[in-house]
């Protein structure tokens, strides 16, 4: 009965380092780039952006599957404690970063990969520790609880990066250096296993085939976000062509494979069982259609609404994470409730409900115009991080509670691999969306602009100002008109009248201008985020029964032979 409690408070622990290293890293990116000496413009450095993003997901998602198999062998907690270890470690490198430019890009990259190895194998084991030491009666409340702890590190990160940033971008990766200290050394001192050990050989053709196809997918999705040749994007790039397409054929590959091997390490027949397959499918479909919102919501506040408001640029990055507070009070508050309402009442009329809500939000925001009332926006992120909140434990704990002992493990892996993939491609998707909505009306709004301003000669200029670089520069807080007129021939700028550059120059000038055509390409991905929603909602709603009591048989027969 004692010893539980030290497992959640530990494992929560774990989940909360974790969530706060992701927030806090988006809402630092500013203060980060502008500390490295990154030049947004330059061609190059949306690749940095993208992977700082991505690659810690990318590195997550291809290893769950394999840690948590190695977890069903070799001990749960001794991996776990192993997690808490590297990614200490990947901590103190990123706050160590030496080079500046490309070079400190580079290093900010390779270390997020050491997290993301050390996150793996925090995340594959938390939720089978967390199922191991309760009974399913309170199950449900526990991990409510872990989710909680992994909104409330959001919020904190938001709130803490937007703080650090301003005093030292270094701070924003040291902070989790003594939390992760201590709970390496507590994790180490008071876990214990309590799981059965599944003693089967790994599966190398399995991990080979699996790992390789979702790296190819994920870095084909990542490079397609960049420009080539003309175009805005890299989807007609030929090597992101042939990446896809040896990706999808590895992973459709992959199935058949593990039907074959001795010791699969994805669990094809867990997907027999209803409740794991519907369960799992909402949660993939919940990620790709949310997984990009906070970046996107993240964007929009530092490049154009919050300095529309008066906000310096410096001051951006704190007020952007107090702006989103909202969200995540909403799944805090909900996050625990709806944990131990699962208990009693099952899982699938909470989970349904609270992706319902969630597409009801995608679909509000789109009637927000790009300067909105906070109260109104506020109201609305409050209610998808309650119908959020609704999902995430009681979907969890039906994953969990659905699967036997000995393979928990596996199944912790198999659904954190399908959450990060999908929060990886959801992100790759909404900047696909932003960038090819952007291509076709940020030039008309930028001449448009630049006519009203009284330099319409320099229209065909700025508009050779790729998408990627207006968007980085946005949410870095520069303005690449100003970079622009820098670059240009003297004889031409002596042209262009005073007035007319006072007015570009102003702070103002650039998030106006690009601000109508970004919110006609936000509200096409809130669009897709309210689609996947609902369907993620269908597929709750097809989960079975509320409640799997054969599990419970399971689970009390074998704590008893333990």
């Amino acid at each position: 009965m004692h010893y539980k409690w030290i497992a959640l408070s530990n494992t929560t622990l774990g989940v909360l380092m974790a969530t706060i290293n992701g927030t806090i890293t988006i809402i630092s990116l500013p203060a980060i780039f502008r500390g490295i000496g990154i030049n947004p413009l330059s061609p190059s450095s949306f690749q940095y952006l993208l992977w700082i993003l991505m690659g810690y997901n990318v590195v997550t998602a291809t290893l769950l599957l394999s840690f948590g198999r190695l977890s069903d062998m070799y001990g749960r907690v001794r991996l776990y404690n192993l997690g808490f270890l590297v990614f200490t470690i990947g901590s103190i490198l990123l706050s160590l970063t030496f080079g500046t430019g490309d070079l400190a890009g580079l290093e900010l990259v390779i270390f997020r990969i050491v997290q993301g190895i050390g996150g793996a194998f925090l995340m594959a084991n938390s939720a089978a520790i967390i199922t191991d030491v309760f009974p399913s009666s309170e199950r449900g409340r526990a991990l409510g609880i872990n989710q909680v702890a992994a909104l409330a590190g959001s919020l904190i990160g938001l709130i803490l990066g937007g703080i650090l940033s301003i005093i030292n971008w270094r701070y924003v990766f040291l902070v989790s250096v003594p939390v992760g200290v201590f709970g390496t050394a507590w994790s180490y001192l008071k876990l214990r296993e309590t799981s059965y050990k599944n003693r089967e050989g790994i599966d190398w053709i399995g991990n080979l085939i699996f790992g390789t196809g979702l790296i190819l997918i994920l870095i084909g999705m990542t490079y397609a976000l960049m420009p080539y040749g003309t175009s805005q994007t890299g989807w007609g790039n030929p090597y992101v062509i042939s990446s896809l397409i040896s990706g999808l054929f590895l992973l459709g590959l992959f199935p058949f494979i593990e039907t074959k091997v001795k010791y699969p390490m994805f669990r094809i027949e867990l997907f027999k069982n209803r409740i794991f397959a519907a369960a799992n499918i909402a949660g993939l479909l919940r990620s790709i259609g949310y997984g990009g919102l906070m970046i996107m919501i993240v964007i929009f506040l530092q490049g154009i609404w919050l300095p529309l408001h008066g906000y310096s640029y410096a001051e951006t990055p704190f007020w952007a994470g107090i702006y989103t507070v909202p969200l995540m009070i909403g799944f805090v508050s909900t996050g625990p409730i709806s944990g131990w309402l699962s208990d009693k009442y099952g899982s699938r009329g909470l989970a349904t409900i609270g992706m319902i809500i969630v597409g009801l939000g995608f679909l509000a925001l789109t009637t927000l115009p790009y300067n909105f009332s906070y109260p109104v926006f506020g109201a609305i992120i409050f209610m998808m991080g309650v119908g959020n909140g609704m999902f995430a434990s009681p979907n969890t704990s039906s994953i969990m509670g659905s699967v036997p002992g000995k393979h928990r493990g596996a199944a912790s892996g198999m659904r954190s691999t399908l959450q990060n993939t999908g929060q990886t491609v959801s992100i790759a998707i909404f900047f696909t969306i932003v960038i090819l909505s952007l291509s076709s009306t940020l030039g008309p709004s930028l001449g448009h602009a630049l006519a009203q301003a009284g330099a319409p000669q320099l229209s065909p200029y700025v508009q050779k100002v790729p998408v990627t670089g207006a968007l980085f520069a946005a949410f870095l807080g520069y303005d690449p008109v100003s970079a622009l007129l820098s670059s240009l021939p003297t004889s031409l700028t002596s042209q262009i009248p005073a007035g007319a550059i006072s007015i570009m120059e102003q702070r103002t000038w650039f998030p106006s201008a690009i601000a109508p055509s970004f919110m006609i390409a936000l509200r096409e991905t809130f669009y897709f985020g309210a689609a996947l929603s609902f369907v993620a909602a269908i597929a709750s709603a097809l989960r079975g029964k509320a409640k799997n009591a054969q599990e419970v048989v399971e689970y009390d027969a074998e704590k008893a032979r333990n």
